[in-house]
């Protein structure tokens, strides 16, 4: 290998501290990222696409933990190693919240009339349970609904223009029981989300 990048005058000071770290570092990155998707496709019930990913989460993990060996004096690999794994961390989680699959229960609860609320998600075809309860203060009103993800940054917008002091809990979901909402049917394919996403 050494030969072979001496022929462009790459030195093999310059190899071992530069190039190798940079390969590792993006390496890790990698593998990292498709890792936190994996687990994202695993919460979400993703039988056929977590598999494939794990495979090469595991091949490009072990290219980096073999050039780890075998640079084992150069501490540039250990920082390049930490490094690509922290990055690696962000990458995934900023690329999941862009794709935004899976369902979200949403609870929103306040003591104002959720009127305009209501007629909102009944236009925008939302299922829902809406209930009156007492808090600490008086009488509240409590609203549930699961919706796509990808449709829960308009509908949090919605609650604050309505109530700024709404208070509202979100939590993953993973299946629910109504077919038109199935977690495991998510429309349209996730590969078409996932290109239409990276192109936006």
């Amino acid at each position: 290998m050494q030969e072979y990048l001496s022929t462009f005058g790459i030195s093999e000071s310059l190899f071992n501290y530069l190039i190798m770290p940079v390969l590792i570092f993006m390496a890790r990155v990698m593998d990292v990222s498709i890792n936190t998707l994996r687990i994202m496709f695993v919460l979400n019930g993703k039988k056929n696409i977590a598999p494939i990913l794990g495979f090469f989460e595991a091949l490009i993990w072990l290219l980096a933990i073999g050039q780890i060996f075998q640079n084992i004096n150069n501490p540039m690999s250990y920082i390049a190693y930490a490094g690509g794994f922290a990055m690696g961390t962000y990458v995934g989680m900023t690329i999941e919240e862009k794709l935004a699959l899976g369902k979200v229960l949403v609870r929103v609860i306040t003591p104002q009339p959720m009127t305009q609320l209501i007629d909102y998600m009944k236009a925008k075809n939302y299922g829902f349970t809406s209930i009156g309860g007492e808090g600490k203060f008086g009488k509240v009103n409590l609203l549930f609904t699961v919706m796509k993800r990808d449709a829960l940054k308009d509908f949090i917008e919605k609650v604050t223009s309505l109530d700024e002091k709404a208070f509202y809990t979100i939590e993953s979901v993973k299946r629910v029981s109504e077919d038109e909402i199935n977690i495991m049917e998510d429309r349209p394919r996730f590969t078409t989300r996932i290109l239409s996403r990276i192109r936006n």
